[in-house]
């Protein structure tokens, strides 16, 4: 049964926090908020925890993953970024977009997609989940808290219930999010010198991105 930490969305309380990270550094999954809707996280280096990952959200190894990094610096530790790239991400974040790029050698074979090698990252805009990103030290591995046969994402950590709470670790209610999952944005196009292409319109605004 996940252990709930209820905490103020702008100023949550470090010792919660931590007693979250040492659940999720456990192997556990966590469901957290974002600048979106709700999403489950687990360690970037835990094979055991993102098999879980994906069984619990119900995708397989074609569906992108998403690392959740404190900010462009960490970012470009995980994506190969051109200069072109990089103006387009800094003008973006943090924010609510997912942009797809190509994965670098950092990032485990398993965790890119499979024939494209590609990895979705984003820096998300949310108080909350930028102190437990900075507590756990690194990215964490993400995808939209969507449950299995479902379309709609959960944006209140108080509809997690039932079978689903009981695969969590940990559940981190800063209380309702967005409904509107990310925009998703592939920016592999642009290393031909072609645009970007839209994947998916959420909630992030396509102005930004000059598209």
């Amino acid at each position: 049964m996940a252990q709930f930490f209820e905490v103020h969305p702008d100023n949550p309380p470090a010792r919660l926090l931590k007693q979250a990270v040492a659940l999720i550094q456990r192997g556990g999954i966590a469901a957290v908020p974002t600048d979106s809707s709700y999403a489950l996280v687990c360690q970037l280096d835990d094979k055991a925890a993102s098999d879980n990952l994906r069984r619990i959200r119900g995708v397989d190894d074609k569906h992108h993953l998403t690392l959740l990094c404190r900010d462009l610096s960490e970012l470009s530790n995980y994506a190969r970024v051109d200069n072109k790239q990089y103006r387009l991400l800094k003008g973006a974040t943090p924010g609510p977009y997912t942009f797809i790029l190509e994965a670098s050698k950092e990032v485990p074979r398993r965790l890119s997609h499979p024939s494209r090698k590609t990895i979705g990252l984003r820096v998300p805009d949310h108080k909350a989940l930028q102190a437990l990103l900075e507590l756990h030290g690194g990215p964490l591995l993400a995808t939209t808290l969507i449950p299995r046969g479902e379309t709609e994402s959960i944006s209140d950590a108080q509809d997690i219930t039932g079978p689903l709470e009981r695969e969590l670790a940990a559940i981190i209610d800063a209380g309702a999010c967005h409904k509107e999952a990310t925009t998703v944005v592939d920016l592999t196009p642009m290393a031909d010198g072609d645009d970007p292409v839209v994947i998916r319109q959420g909630r992030g605004e396509l102005a930004p991105l000059g598209l």
